[in-house]
């Protein structure tokens, strides 16, 4: 039975979707997708379950919103009126930023391409493409080969950082990743060797435009 000291805990102001995505999002941030169940989130907003159930049906649901929510204020803080090449790269470093912030975005977003999110991303990156006059038969082509990287990359990004390799550490780590490169045959692994001082030292961020660049320079030459 509830005593009316439990009840004193409960949050006396009005529970809205967003204050409950906001949460979610607290909640998949620290500790991933594992940790978001409806009975947690009920603690963090000091709330009965059935008032969350009113404003998302299920987790699904609530994933779906947060993931949203996250890819909405990238785009909101993106700039229209810059020219197409400068404008693609500002979405593309702002989502790859955000999923490094939020890695489950990118899990969310692969899982269910269909979500109002992606959708929100193929408008952003193909409204640039047609004022580059990408020919239409190419349009649907260049824009995935431009999503498909950002979420690729920035995902692949997301999960390194999840491996058990800490901020001051990554400098070592790929030091060590390197090194098992450079053991290897170079007669039979040429490529490795010549790149292996590179991997040492390069920057994620700069490396992931390096690779927007090269996609746009090819969407340029159609």
């Amino acid at each position: 039975m509830t005593t009316r000291a439990q009840r004193t805990t409960r949050r006396t102001d009005a529970l809205s979707k967003q204050r409950i995505v906001d949460a979610a999002i607290e909640i998949l941030d620290a500790d991933g997708e594992g940790a978001l169940t409806f009975r947690a989130l009920a603690s963090r907003l000091e709330t009965g379950s059935g008032a969350i159930y009113w404003h998302v049906e299920n987790k699904s649901d609530l994933l779906l919103a947060a993931s949203d929510d996250v890819i909405a204020r990238v785009l909101a803080g993106s700039d229209d009126s810059a020219e197409p090449f400068t404008a693609i790269r500002a979405v593309a470093l702002g989502i790859f930023d955000a999923i490094d912030v939020h890695p489950w975005v990118g899990a969310q977003l692969v899982r269910v391409p269909w979500q109002l999110a992606m959708l929100q991303i193929y408008e952003r990156v193909g409204a640039q493409l047609r004022i580059l006059a990408v020919p239409e038969r190419s349009l649907f082509y260049a824009a995935s080969a431009l999503v498909n990287y950002i979420l690729g990359v920035a995902g692949q990004n997301a999960a390194n950082a999840r491996l058990d390799v800490r901020e001051g550490d990554r400098a070592a780590f790929l030091a060590a990743v390197a090194d098992r490169w450079t053991q290897q045959d170079p007669a039979e692994f040429p490529f490795a060797h010549q790149i292996a001082e590179q991997l040492r030292e390069h920057d994620d961020r700069e490396q992931f435009l390096a690779g927007i660049d090269y996609i746009l320079a090819g969407i340029a030459a159609v």
